[in-house]
This record gives structure tokens, sequence and C-alpha cells, in this order.
């Protein structure tokens, strides 16, 4: 690696750019997200285009995709991320590791249908539009969604890796 004459790095290698990306701007971008949450498509896509940048300046993938550089440099973007993030705190809700606040936030849907993964949640109603911004109304959708091997995980670790698959194949 060299260093310019503006202390900026030459090197457009992996093995510079995606460590230098992963322990500088990428966690910059995550800071507190699960606090302010970027609710607006403009937003969201103001910091994924940072990863977009950052994926690019490896040498020899200008030329790719963006969904095929984050393949070839094993990174979810942010969206999914922030989901990744999400789904593993519902889970730990719905697991009971914060038994005083977990039966507040999350209600499981009474049905009999066989159909999905068997642990819906109820998606709740409010009469504001900023109610269905909240952590909860979010998660629903994405939770009712998974399949049952997903979220019938036996714990932490065996949910975080299942949950990986599981959005590996939505891309």
């Amino acid at each position: 690696m060299r260093f310019n004459y503006k202390g900026e790095f030459n090197s457009r290698s992996r093995e510079v750019i995606l460590p230098l990306y992963s322990a500088l701007v990428r966690p910059q971008l995550e800071y507190c997200i699960q606090l302010w949450s970027p609710q607006h498509r403009k937003d969201m896509g103001l910091l994924e285009q940072v990863q977009r940048r950052a994926t690019k300046m490896i040498r020899g993938m200008k030329h790719l995709s963006y969904e095929e550089r984050l393949r070839e440099t094993g990174l979810f973007s942010l969206e999914k991320k922030w989901l990744w993030e999400d789904l593993i705190a519902a889970f730990q809700y719905l697991k009971g590791v914060y038994k005083k606040d977990g039966d507040r936030h999350f209600s499981k849907a009474c049905s009999d249908k066989t159909r999905g993964n068997g642990f819906k949640l109820k998606v709740g109603r409010f009469r504001l539009d900023i109610g269905k911004k909240f952590f909860t109304m979010g998660v629903v959708k994405h939770w009712n969604r998974l399949p049952r091997k997903v979220v019938d995980a036996p714990s932490l670790e065996t949910f975080k890796v299942r949950l990986d698959e599981a959005l590996s194949n939505l891309m």
C-alpha cells in the first residue's frame, strides 16, 4: 500500500479496501440505526450509495453490478443488514431474553393455518402513520415470511446461521 501526498492510499486490492471499509466506514453507517432507522427510500439510498462506491473501488469489480459485488465481497446490503439485526432482536424478545418488555412489543397471532412458519406475529393497528414505522411493525411482516426452520431455531447462534441462509436466498 502506498500513500500519496494527500494522505490517500493507492491500493485498490480487496485485502486493503474491505477491511478499511468494514472497520472505519460501515460502523458509522450503522451507528444507532435501531434508534433513528431511516424510513424514507431517499435516506436509505444515500447511505447505501456509500457502500456501492466502496465496493466499486475494489480492483476488478467496477464492471460488476452492485448485487454481484456484494456477493463477491460477502457483504449484505445495508437495508438487508438492518433487517437481519431487527429479526435477531425480535427473536431475542420472543425467546424471553428481554423478559420485562417482550410481551409488550409482540403478540402472537391466533391462527389454525398450517401454512407458513407456525409462529406468526400479529400486526397491530395505529391511528397515525408514525405507528407504522415502529420497530415492531416493520419486523412483523418479515418475521411472518421466514421459514419454520428459521423461527424454530433452538438458540440464537442457530437462528443467525439459518437467518443468513434465508436472507441470502432472497438475493
